[in-house]
Formats: structure tokens, C-alpha cells, sequence
């Protein structure tokens, strides 16, 4: 029976993972497109391109921790009532889900943007060169360089997150705790204790 309702559990969180990185995926597809299409300078485009990049590092890092984390030390800071401590131990003790929001929806979703942002970079880009091969050569090198950076860039957050696993956690509960100050209004959840 208490496999059963396991079960169910898991199912549901699949489905509700897979609608939510649906409407984001279209949510944040239209942003980045609608940007790069509005800012006609190529520095710019760079720039968002880059911070889309650093996006999908930053949960790869808060995801990996999640699942590194040990709640024993988390659990004493919140004893001590340290700012944010409350919302790491939620964090770590619910760190398959943390691991796969933050590794999978929100780094698979800034992949394919970070792709998609730099093809259209490089038609920008081209429409002013006379060359013919100049959109493959170009596309290629920007979406070589793009995995260089993500794939660089997540190998340093995993070593972070995996060696300082508990001072990751406690910071992205002072960060969620301090962000969500100005949203107050919104209910909080009665399985979270903060």
C-alpha cells in the first residue's frame, strides 16, 4: 500500500515537472527571442547569451549540492536559528526533486536557449557579411564556444557544490528566504516549517 501511494507520488511529480518545463521552456523561449530580436547590439546579445549560460551553471551548482548536501550539519545551524538554515534542511531532505528541477528543467531549459540564442546571434551577424560560409563557420564556432562555457562552467560548480555542499545549501536558503520577503502575500506551504 505505502509502495503504492510511492508511486503515485513519483507519478505526479513527473507529470507536474514535465507541464512545468513545458510553460517555462515556452515562457523563457519568448523573453530571450523577444530581447534579441528588440536589441539590434551585438555586445548585448552576448551579454544575455552569456547570462543565460551562467543561469543554467548556477542551478546545475544548487543542484548538485542539494543531492551532496548532508542535512546533519544544516539541521544544527537551524537549530541555532541561523538565517536560512530552516529552508536548507527542506531543501536537502527533498533534494531529489531540488536535483531534478534545478540540474534537469532549469539546465536543460537554459541549454536549448543558450542554443537557440546564439543561432540567432550569428544570423545577425552574417546578414552583414558578404561570405557565403560565413553562417556555418560562425555557427559553429559560437556553439562551440557556448558548450565550452556550460560544460566548463558546470564541472567547476559540481566541484564547489560537492566539496562545500553545506555552505552551498545554506546560502540558497538565506537566498530563497531573503527573496521571498518581499512576496509575503504569497501562502507558504504547510509542509515547509519557515
Amino acid at each position: 500500500m505505502a509502495n503504492n501511494r510511492k508511486n503515485r507520488r513519483r507519478a505526479r511529480w513527473v507529470v507536474i515537472i514535465s507541464l512545468w518545463t513545458f510553460i517555462l521552456a515556452i515562457f523563457l523561449g519568448f523573453i530571450a527571442h523577444y530581447l534579441l530580436n528588440e536589441i539590434q547590439s551585438i555586445a548585448v546579445s552576448f551579454l544575455i547569451l552569456l547570462v543565460v549560460v551562467l543561469i543554467g551553471i548556477f542551478f546545475d551548482l544548487i543542484g548538485t549540492a542539494a543531492a551532496a548536501a548532508d542535512v546533519a550539519p544544516l539541521n544544527a545551524k537551524a537549530a541555532r536559528k541561523e538565517a536560512g538554515a530552516k529552508r536548507s534542511v527542506y531543501l536537502v531532505q527533498h533534494a531529489e526533486h531540488v536535483a531534478n528541477f534545478c540540474n534537469d528543467v532549469a539546465g536543460d531549459i537554459s541549454g536549448i536557449i543558450s542554443g537557440t540564442l546564439a543561432a540567432i546571434i550569428v544570423f545577425k551577424i552574417v546578414i552583414n557579411i558578404p561570405y557565403d560560409q560565413a553562417e556555418f563557420y560562425l555557427g559553429i564556432l559560437l556553439t562551440a564556444l557556448v558548450a565550452a562555457l556550460t560544460v566548463g562552467g558546470k564541472a567547476w560548480g559540481k566541484s564547489l557544490a560537492i566539496n562545500h555542499a553545506t555552505e552551498v545549501m545554506l546560502f540558497v536558503g538565506l537566498l530563497i528566504d531573503r527573496l521571498g520577503k518581499p512576496f509575503g502575500w504569497i501562502k507558504k506551504s504547510n509542509k515547509y516549517p519557515g
